[in-house]
């Protein structure tokens, strides 16, 4: 049997080409609060990219990216100056660590000129691949809330939730990220994603907190997504860090 002829253009769609092209991220952690930065891609193709970033991005988050991209790794705009995408992160891994910053190996999959309806209610949901579109583009659905990821490889999986209790300094913080009240806790479960500490603060979905901790050298902003009150009476936050991983080296 003959093999079928790759057309070279199509060839070139599908490979992943080094092209370190400026390329803007923009991500929304709720409806009122975003961030953006620039980069430059590591490589691409017309199904996704790969570049890094300062910070971190849970797998399963939606981010837009805008980037001048060559028309023939588009899948539309084709004259457009700008390719503008909607993108789901599918890896998030530390790289290049320091005692003062580390950077973040992100890698992407396109899925198409608009997010789905369900991301302007909630910008912080999470989805998954379901197939490849027609144009080349990855079709999503919302993602389950406990997977079964055991066929991933350890960097694709969601982050382990560790019980384990860590001293830590919580501090409520206002839009300019200074704080407004502050108390001395601890963790019930954490993750290098997130965790859930026991509090007495009055703050509610969506606010801003600050997580430091002596033990792990670390300070980091956080957004909390949610409030319980436990069978003891305590309540908890369920908080995810926004500006960096929880250094957990050693543990996961």
């Amino acid at each position: 049997m003959l093999a079928t002829p790759v057309n070279q253009n199509e060839n070139r769609r599908i490979q992943r080409i080094s092209l370190a092209l400026p390329t803007r991220i923009e991500s929304k952690v709720n409806n009122s609060y975003g961030w953006d930065e620039i980069t430059r891609l590591n490589d691409v193709s017309a199904f996704g990219a790969a570049f890094n970033l300062r910070r971190p991005i849970k797998r399963g988050r939606l981010v837009y990216m805008t980037i001048p991209l060559p028309r023939q790794l588009r899948c539309y705009d084709y004259s457009e100056p700008q390719y503008k995408v909607w993108a789901l992160v599918r890896r998030c891994i530390a790289v290049n660590k320091t005692e003062k910053s580390e950077n973040y190996a992100i890698g992407v999959a396109f899925i198409g000129r608009t997010p789905p309806a369900s991301y302007k209610e909630n910008p912080s949901r999470l989805y998954e691949i379901t197939d490849k579109s027609q144009d080349n583009l990855w079709q999503i659905r919302e993602a389950e809330d406990k997977p079964d990821e055991s066929d991933l490889p350890k960097d694709c999986r969601r982050h382990s939730r560790f019980a384990i209790p860590i001293n830590i300094t919580l501090e409520a913080v206002d839009e300019d990220g200074s704080p407004i009240a502050t108390e001395v806790t601890v963790t019930e479960n954490i993750s290098v994603g997130g965790a859930a500490i026991f509090t007495t603060l009055g703050v509610e979905a969506g606010s801003f907190v600050r997580v430091i901790s002596e033990q792990y050298n670390a300070s980091i902003i956080a957004v909390v997504r949610g409030k319980r009150i436990g069978k003891d009476g305590i309540p908890r936050l369920h908080i995810e860090f926004i500006d960096r991983f929880f250094p957990l080296d050693g543990i996961e």
